[in-house]
């Protein structure tokens, strides 16, 4: 089954496109939708951060100016609630909200909106404490938000749930309570979708070794019916594999989730990578900077 992409790169935390939404220019944030859309993405997050002064109108400009020039749906991204209902009351067809969590504020007025609108919202399993521990937090955590959303009239097949992926170099327990936590989602919460923050899992690590950890961790998590990922647009390989074209890298990962025999010396160069990462994102191997050096 093929996974999701939602590009990522549309960010004001980008040093060229924050500088162009807020002095409302288009055409940067125009050129980076476009390209990504022919990267063949399916989902624009629109992330325009807090927006706490001018939130309303920035996301109306965003939704404006990007929907002029690609066909795909946006994902509304960001803290502040009355900036995703700009970008709904915007938007034409349905966006999808990103997102809601647990913490009562932000639960009463955005998760309403979904109603209100019709449309489909990521759901963060952050709680009101904060992240959760393992993989049975998440898995209370879910419940609770598909109980809070059904209570609204929201049925399960709107919700994305995301269960927060952790980077890598800080806790290896919680990159495997992600894993743990797809492999019973269905079960918790029937019907609903998936989606993840896949480049947080390699937070931290050098620029050009990330997309290892993103590519191998999309495939564990993809085992387990991940819908969609949050990801980067421009990793061809990445594309690749989330639209299941390459499964001799998954079949390999697969092998290593399943502590299957491998002879890494059979391996070509870029699947001993694959398996190298796989055994760090498992727990089999600390993770250093040097993890791929075997």
């Amino acid at each position: 089954m093929a996974i999701k992409v939602i590009g990522e790169n549309l960010n004001v935390m980008s040093k060229s496109l924050g500088p162009a939404m807020k002095a409302r220019e288009a055409k940067p944030i125009q050129e980076m939708a476009k390209a990504e859309a022919e990267q063949g993405v399916d989902y624009i997050d629109l992330n325009i951060g807090p927006a706490r002064k001018d939130g309303p109108d920035l996301m109306k400009w965003i939704v404006g100016a990007v929907q002029q020039v690609v066909k795909i749906p946006c994902v509304l991204d960001t803290t502040n609630p009355d900036a995703i209902k700009s970008g709904l009351q915007t938007h034409a067809g349905k966006a999808l909200i990103n997102s809601t969590t647990l913490q009562p504020e932000r639960l009463q007025k955005v998760l309403p909106l979904a109603k209100e609108f019709d449309t489909e919202i990521i759901c963060v399993l952050w709680g009101p404490s904060g992240m959760p521990r393992d993989a049975d937090e998440r898995a209370m955590f879910a419940t609770e938000m598909m109980m809070k959303a059904n209570e609204l009239g929201i049925a399960s097949e709107k919700l994305w749930i995301d269960p927060i992926v952790s980077p890598v170099s800080v806790e290896i327990n919680q990159v495997k309570a992600c894993v743990e936590f797809m492999k019973v989602l269905s079960d918790l919460v029937p019907g609903c979708k998936s989606t993840v923050g896949l480049s947080n899992i390699s937070n931290g690590a050098p620029d050009n070794l990330r997309g290892w950890l993103n590519r191998t961790y999309l495939i564990m998590l993809g085992r387990y019916g991940l819908h969609s990922a949050i990801a980067d647009a421009f990793d061809e390989d990445l594309l690749a594999i989330a639209q299941g074209s390459r499964q001799d890298i998954t079949d390999l990962v697969h092998k290593v989730m399943d502590d299957q025999p491998v002879d890494p010396k059979s391996l070509s160069d870029e699947l001993l990578k694959y398996y190298r990462t796989a055994k760090v994102l498992k727990g089999d191997v600390l993770y250093s900077q040097s993890w791929l050096e075997g």
